[in-house]
């Protein structure tokens, strides 16, 4: 059975490359929000049990998104891609309950390791 994963990202360069960067036979069924308000409706539906989100976007920011998921109670596996490598946002992602931080732009390998550290491959 597909994965619900979801793409949270303003960019449409970042969300395509995210989208490359997954394992080839995962079976995953994607969708994609373009800021954290289209993120947080399509994870309320339902369609984003593991997401992949970036932080810095209009209208509701990664934190954002991360905060309300958080307070909502939903269950998502988030993992931040961001190009905000701060100590700081690390911390900050984590304390909001975000699996990992990984850089942007995204490295395939370095992906898919995370994926298989944290068994979801």
């Amino acid at each position: 059975m597909a994965i619900p994963l979801l793409i949270c990202d303003d960019s449409a360069m970042a969300r395509k490359q995210v989208k490359r960067s997954l394992p080839e036979h995962w079976e995953v069924d994607i969708t994609f929000a373009t800021n954290g308000v289209e993120g947080v409706d399509a994870i309320r539906q339902g369609k984003g049990e593991m997401v992949f989100l970036d932080l810095t976007m209009p209208e509701l920011d990664g934190y954002g998104v991360l905060k309300s998921v958080k307070e909502e109670g939903h269950k998502s596996i988030i993992i931040v891609i961001s190009a905000d490598i701060q100590p700081e946002a690390r911390e900050r992602v984590m304390s909001l309950g975000a699996l990992d931080f990984i850089k942007k732009p995204v490295d395939s390998k370095k992906l898919q390791n995370v994926l298989k550290n944290y068994g979801l491959l």
